[in-house]
């Protein structure tokens, strides 16, 4: 997920615990790997599922949560960077 504007950063657990930023792509693909039983090669491209000026809009501005559907599961980035998967 770049842009002329840079990379838009998310954050993400890490085993102990901690939040830590990481490109949103990485992000959002662990998230839906931890959450589902889909595969990488399932999942594909997250450029495919969701705007990234609407992404860059929600952690840069504050704006409403962006929800957005990968392969029947839905993903909820808010802004505070951080990623649900339902």
């Amino acid at each position: 997920m770049s842009t002329d504007n840079g990379t838009v950063y998310l954050l993400q657990d890490d085993a102990d615990g901690w939040a830590s930023p990481g490109p949103a792509d990485e992000v959002i693909t662990d998230a839906v790997l931890a959450a589902t039983d889909l595969t990488v090669e399932e999942i594909g491209d997250i450029d495919g599922y969701v705007d990234e000026t609407a992404l860059r809009r929600v952690v840069s501005d504050g704006g409403e949560p962006e929800t957005f559907a990968v392969e029947g599961h839905t993903v909820t980035v808010s802004a505070d960077g951080l990623v649900d998967v339902a």
